[in-house]
């Protein structure tokens, strides 16, 4: 019984927590600004400096995870711990800076007392508070409020809950609006993220593929065939004719053409390379992601592409280049 009885209290506690920030999710969705949003987005762009991120205890966590996703998406960002700043770190602000305050109360001691030196730095600041009406709201020039209309969702009424969720959604809000007006591509957002699986599904196919690789004149034998591909390690020949693509040659399509030759009574030394070739090879073009790569790969069940136009390759893509890449 009295297990049952914690789990009762466990499962309430944890639906007071949702129903807390669902509410407050709720009329924030119903009541922010997205002229203040954007008005602020304008300012930030026009400047030269960072966004500098500030907050105390949780609002300053929630600071460094916002801080951290506007580096991420296109916008130079940094933390500064007011307590830090009060000693000394200030000097890290210039009047190109952007201030982005958080604070539930907008009453935090240190970010009050840090306030009369960035107004007098003149830099432009904007506050995160559920407390338009606190110190920190009325001195911001852009105050993106919230209300709880539940409360924080602790059982005990003290911890921030609901209003660091809310923090968040405010940072996130006000990310993808700059991302928005910044004109932030997959392509900037890779160049942000050069290391891990995400940064290598969003690398072109020029970035990863092959310039040279195995080919050989239409005329080639099957022995001239077999040399050429034991010789570029990549499972498969081109077949050539200039510089235009007639073909490609692989393991499959020479078994299929050694059964083929056996059962017509013929000498597979006499196959030639056009007689062995798929003449419709799959193909990419070099300014598409290596994402789009390992998915048309997948979808074929092949381990290869060529890249460029049907008739022109510049490169080839192998799917040992995205393992190695760590898109797949």
């Amino acid at each position: 019984m009295k297990d049952q009885n914690h789990a009762t209290g466990a499962q309430e506690a944890g639906q007071a927590v949702l129903e807390a920030a669902q509410a407050a999710l709720k009329e924030l969705r119903d009541t922010w600004d997205p002229v203040q949003v954007d008005d602020w987005c304008g300012s930030v762009l026009s400047r030269s400096g960072r966004v500098v991120l500030t907050g105390m205890g949780k609002s300053g966590l929630v600071a460094q995870k916002v801080a951290a996703t506007l580096a991420s998406t296109g916008c130079p960002s940094l933390f500064l711990h007011p307590a830090e700043a009060l000693h000394g770190d200030l000097g890290m602000v210039t009047r190109d800076d952007s201030v982005l305050a958080l604070s539930n109360s907008g009453e935090s001691e240190e970010l009050v007392r840090l306030l009369p030196s960035l107004l007098r730095l003149g830099t432009p600041l904007a506050a995160i508070t559920a407390r338009p009406e606190s110190s920190l709201g009325q001195a911001a020039h852009w105050t993106f409020s919230y209300r709880l209309p539940q409360g924080e969702g602790c059982p005990l009424d003290l911890a921030p809950m609901a209003s660091t969720t809310l923090q968040l959604i405010w940072g996130d809000l006000l990310a993808a609006s700059l991302m928005s007006r910044r004109g932030f591509t997959r392509d900037s957002f890779a160049l942000n993220h050069p290391a891990g699986s995400l940064g290598a599904k969003l690398m072109k196919v020029k970035a990863l593929m092959h310039t040279t690789w195995p080919m050989v004149p239409a005329s080639s034998g099957l022995t001239e065939v077999l040399r050429a591909m034991t010789g570029g390690r990549l499972g498969m020949a081109s077949v050539m004719e200039g510089p235009k693509l007639l073909g490609v040659i692989t393991d499959g399509d020479i078994r299929r053409a050694l059964e083929g030759a056996e059962k017509e009574g013929r000498n597979p030394l006499d196959l030639q390379a056009e007689q062995m070739m798929s003449r419709t090879p799959a193909m990419i073009g070099e300014d598409a992601l290596a994402l789009e790569a390992a998915s048309d790969m997948e979808a074929r069940k092949i381990t290869f592409l060529m890249v460029g136009k049907p008739d022109r390759p510049v490169g080839l893509i192998h799917i040992h280049d995205l393992l190695t890449a760590k898109v797949l």
